[in-house]
């Protein structure tokens, strides 16, 4: 008789690895724009910092929570820049923003329990609220209104079993970054509704044109219910290193403390210091990182808009276009599907974040040097032209 697996894996919707797993594997010249993986390299005071601690010995247990200078520095980061009001024993560093969102779900959402995704949706967040024993509901944001927040969108989506809501902030896919007076619609809907705030901010560096990213946390009332958690991952090109964080109230801490300490018991030691020289290091090295996206943000965006039947919106935030095809006739899947058999460009399809997505495509300016982003739009271009 086979080994049954545990309900909490059978009970989980299968995992969907979209366009990046029908390219795998397929020969010929490809172009990966599917995935939010940075075409830079780690800054060398990075590296530098990790080794050097490498080789000083600092290679054994580390603190359960993450090393204490790290999580001061980080402490005074979100205290100066993101105006939250946090303390170093307020932080937990974890394996990328991966785990900070896994400890979330498991911590805090029981059976029966239902988290509210805000479509166009991160699918991930999907397999992590269903095995921690949730369920989640949808609130179609709409294109036309720029995915803007809008509470007669959102609130009648909320039930008696809605615990938390999801948010990112700069949005993938979409490219949004949402402004105070949404981020107080939401507040507002949180405060009056008793829910958590899930927030998620890996792409809070990753801002073009004045966007202003606001972490929610910041706003009256929303400490204590919400949990913000970031990364190294985009913004310093560190996406392998898995380094991320959550920063909550400390009344929401230890429960999340259980979850990271039972299942990874803490993050590597001597990468904690490569950490610590990106939040401490020259800020010109970041800016210089985010600059060059803006380059290929203004290449990508700027050629998607003169392919007939494609409308791209300025991209206020995050490496990711959301290009409108709806006027082709295709829908998001087909069209994907055509690039790559045709183009051999690999993109996603916007329905893969929810239905929401529908009529779009996500495609990712940030993986790629300036060439090869050339010869995709050149690609690009030619199809929608044959269309």
């Amino acid at each position: 008789m086979p080994i049954r697996p545990a309900r909490r894996i059978t009970n989980t919707s299968p995992k969907n690895f979209g366009m990046f797993a029908k390219a795998v594997g397929m020969e010929g010249d490809l172009i990966h724009l599917e995935l939010g993986m940075p075409a830079e390299d780690t800054p060398q005071h990075i590296k530098e910092a990790t080794v050097a601690a490498l080789q000083a010995g600092d290679v054994h247990y580390s603190d359960l929570q993450g090393m204490p200078e790290l999580r001061a520095a980080i402490a005074g980061k979100l205290r100066d820049k993101n105006k939250m009001d946090v303390t170093a024993n307020e932080v937990i560093i974890t394996n990328g923003l991966t785990q900070a969102s896994f400890a979330a779900f498991m911590a805090f959402l029981d059976a029966g329990d239902e988290c509210l995704l805000l479509a166009p949706y991160y699918p991930q967040h999907i397999g992590k609220a269903e095995m921690a024993g949730a369920s989640v509901t949808v609130a179609p944001l709409d294109a036309a209104n720029g995915f803007a927040i809008n509470r007669a969108l959102i609130e009648p989506q909320i039930t008696a079993n809605t615990r938390a809501i999801a948010l990112i902030n700069p949005c993938n896919p979409t490219g949004r970054v949402y402004t105070r007076a949404e981020l107080e619609i939401l507040a507002d809907i949180a405060l009056e509704h008793d829910l958590l705030v899930l927030s998620d901010e890996v792409y809070e560096e990753i801002t073009y044109d004045g966007a202003e990213h606001i972490s929610i946390a910041s706003l009256p009332g929303m400490k204590e219910r919400t949990i913000t958690m970031g990364a190294f991952t985009k913004a310093y090109a560190m996406d392998g290193w898995r380094l991320g964080y959550i920063a909550a109230d400390a009344a929401l801490i230890g429960p999340m403390m259980k979850i990271t300490t039972t299942e990874v018991t803490h993050v590597n030691t001597f990468i904690q210091h490569g950490a610590l020289a990106a939040v401490t290091g020259d800020p010109s090295v970041l800016a210089g990182m985010v600059a060059r996206d803006r380059e290929r943000r203004d290449l990508v965006v700027g050629r998607l808009n003169q392919m007939p039947g494609v409308r791209c919106a300025e991209v206020e935030g995050t490496i990711y276009a959301f290009p409108d095809i709806s006027a082709t006739g295709l829908s998001a899947q087909d069209c994907a599907d055509q690039l790559l058999e045709q183009t051999g460009v690999v993109v996603e399809a916007g329905s893969f974040y929810g239905d929401a997505g529908e009529g779009h495509l996500r495609v990712c300016f940030g993986c790629a040097e300036m060439a090869v982003l050339e010869d995709a739009m050149d690609r690009m271009q030619r199809f929608f032209n044959a269309l």
